[in-house]
């Protein structure tokens, strides 16, 4: 299965909760891995998947019945309740904003010590320049994670084309052209990007998005 079939859960930069999806194409099929929450309902505790979160709000699968407007809290790290209220809801997936902002980059690097093995995919929307061969392209990253990113390009580049990655303020990553759909492709980089590293750079670019918005 390409690596665009399959969803995680995505953590934005931005400050806004995450808005409502849009319908999805008719047959489009995905392998779903997203993460798993806990969700505290008036004196009930329930599961939830997490599709989207921000420092702002989440985006969840519920398995249980919500109302727009109820309020609850949910567990992103242990024993570590955020509470916030149901903004929408929509089918099975409902919005919930946080009453108080969160620090995502920071639940991002306290993840590490849990069981997954490497960092999620986290949204960004920065330039990128791509080396084909010595020859420079312009590209824009529109998510990174340790492993890989996705990017948004308008030069056809073709599926296993090796490249090295060069973004502002981090060290070039070798990588491998691995998908493609329309104008965006999936890079697999030679080896994991360093989480301190990425971390910081996060870091950076967040507060760079809050100064100029």
């Amino acid at each position: 299965m390409e690596e665009s079939q399959v969803e995680t859960t995505v953590y934005s930069l931005k400050d806004e909760a995450p808005a409502a999806p849009s319908e999805r194409r008719d047959g489009e099929r995905h392998m779903t891995l997203f993460r798993v929450g806990s969700l505290i309902v008036d004196d009930r505790r329930e599961l939830c998947l997490i599709k989207n979160i921000s420092a702002g709000g989440m985006m969840i699968r519920l398995y249980s019945d919500v109302a727009e407007g109820q309020q609850l809290a949910v567990e992103l790290k242990n024993g570590e309740p955020v509470r916030g209220k149901v903004s929408w809801v929509k089918g099975n997936n409902a919005g919930v904003e946080f009453d108080q902002q969160i620090d995502v980059v920071d639940l991002l690097a306290t993840n590490e010590d849990g069981p997954r093995p490497r960092m999620p995919r986290v949204e960004v929307d920065t330039p990128v320049t791509l080396y084909v061969e010595g020859y420079p392209i312009r590209a824009y990253a529109s998510d990174i994670s340790q492993g890989g990113m996705k990017i948004r390009l308008e030069k056809d580049l073709p599926i296993d084309c090796d490249v090295t990655v060069n973004l502002p303020g981090l060290a070039p990553e070798a990588g491998t052209i691995r998908w493609k759909r329309d104008d965006h492709a999936g890079i697999v980089f030679n080896r994991l990007m360093p989480l301190s590293g990425l971390v910081a750079w996060l870091h950076e670019q967040r507060d760079g998005m809050r100064k100029t918005g």
